[in-house]
């Protein structure tokens, strides 16, 4: 039998995979302030929505990525992907803010498959830095969820209301069925049956505790996890930012933040093609300095006042342009220190620690309400300072580590 290989073409389908989550975060972000209207929620209480959907993320990463080490990579996408979209049809009916929550959390337990065997495949099927190319050339298909999600939901809310872009959402529901046959049609195993776990949840421990003793790994890991909780505090609050405090309408909100994508399909490809030539490290360093520097104009300006639209969508785009620098090259990093056995444990502990990060800080910046941006600014700030600080001390370990 002829081995798969990491085709164009399965590129493409994976990073679809991969998006349908992440879009289902996006695609109804400028609804937020409607939502806590109609639902009457404070604001910190509808970003539990978002909390919901993160803490579903990651458990459901934790949870899947070892069942594919046991079960192969197919039958689990297969499966998670039919109760995302079952999921996604379901939430248009919330009588409730209580419902609502319930259900983001299992649309995020079921949508964690398309990101962490996603991930798994494109490293099964790829080595060293082949497979930093090949997944930032996977996140920049995801990128498109940021692009095109948050202006159509804006367009959407525009005209019908929150309940609008969930009719919205349960069309990518509809895409997420579609997803579905290509991943029937289309992905292949890549885990051998000769290389899966048989040991049960005794070998899921002893996978994650691989990985819980090797400083490198959760070094680029922590990397990854507190830059994306940096990243998670702009996208949390900024809806309420942009609409509430400086006055933006849905519409321009939900532009503004698709250029923000469009910077992160940028730079993704930038980092796909210059990665594998000039190192992943390198690229890491350059994206965490990015954020930090967006970051520190975003606080000073939140602190004195001098906020504007203009400036806020400017830290905006370049938030996101470092995460293409940033994100891929992490991730790519930390799992070249797994084994063919164990890498989905690996991209499902990143995965959950990344959107636990996110998880978080949601809440965080939503207990000041609609008055401020700087609680945002400033765990924008945090994330970007200590993601930089464990991306070089990770890469001098790494150094220190390789043989004269």
């Amino acid at each position: 039998m002829t081995s798969p290989r990491l085709t164009s073409g399965l590129v493409v389908i994976l990073g679809f995979l991969s998006a349908v989550g992440p879009f289902a975060i996006d695609m109804y972000l400028a609804s937020l302030p409607q939502i806590a209207r109609e639902l009457e929620a404070p604001p910190a209480t509808v970003q539990l929505t978002l909390t919901a959907f993160l803490i579903g993320l990651g458990a459901g990463q934790l949870l899947l990525g070892p069942l594919s080490d046991m079960w192969g990579r197919r039958r689990v996408l297969l499966l998670s992907t039919s109760v995302f979209a079952l999921a996604s049809v379901a939430l248009i009916a919330s009588p409730n803010i209580e419902v609502f929550i319930g259900l983001r959390l299992l649309q995020g337990l079921s949508g964690a498959a398309g990101v962490v065997v996603a991930r798994a495949i494109a490293v099964d099927l790829s080595t060293g830095r082949t497979a930093v190319r090949a997944l930032s050339l996977i996140a920049t298909v995801g990128g498109l969820g940021p692009l095109v999600a948050p202006p159509i939901g804006g367009l959407v809310a525009s005209f019908s209301g929150w309940r609008g872009v969930l009719t919205a959402l349960a069309a990518i529901a509809a895409i997420a069925v579609l997803m579905l046959v290509l991943a029937w049609l289309a992905v292949p195993e890549s885990l051998p049956r000769e290389h899966r776990h048989t040991g049960g949840l005794g070998a899921m421990r002893s996978s994650f505790a691989h990985f819980m003793k090797d400083p490198i790994y959760l070094g680029y890991t922590g990397a990854y996890a507190t830059g994306f909780a940096g990243l998670f505090a702009y996208v949390a609050a900024s809806p309420f930012v942009g609409q509430v405090i400086l006055g933006m309408s849905p519409l321009l909100y939900g532009l503004g933040f698709a250029g923000g994508g469009a910077a992160l399909l940028v730079t993704n490809l930038i980092n796909a093609t210059y990665a594998p030539r000039i190192g992943p490290e390198r690229m890491l360093v350059v994206g965490a300095v990015l954020s930090a520097t967006s970051a520190v104009v975003m606080t000073v300006s939140a602190a004195t006042g001098i906020l504007s639209i203009p400036l806020f969508l400017g830290c905006a785009f370049t938030t996101m342009a470092a995460a293409g620098l940033t994100f891929g090259n992490a991730s790519a990093l930390g799992l070249a220190r797994a084994t063919t056995s164990n890498r989905g444990a690996g991209a499902a502990l990143m995965g959950a620690c990344q959107f636990a990060a996110g998880a978080i800080v949601t809440p965080i910046v939503g207990l000041w309400g609609e008055e401020t941006a700087l609680p945002m600014a400033c765990i924008m700030l945090l994330g970007a300072l200590v993601s930089l600080t464990l991306g070089l001390a990770s890469r001098r370990a790494s150094a220190r580590e390789r043989p004269e």
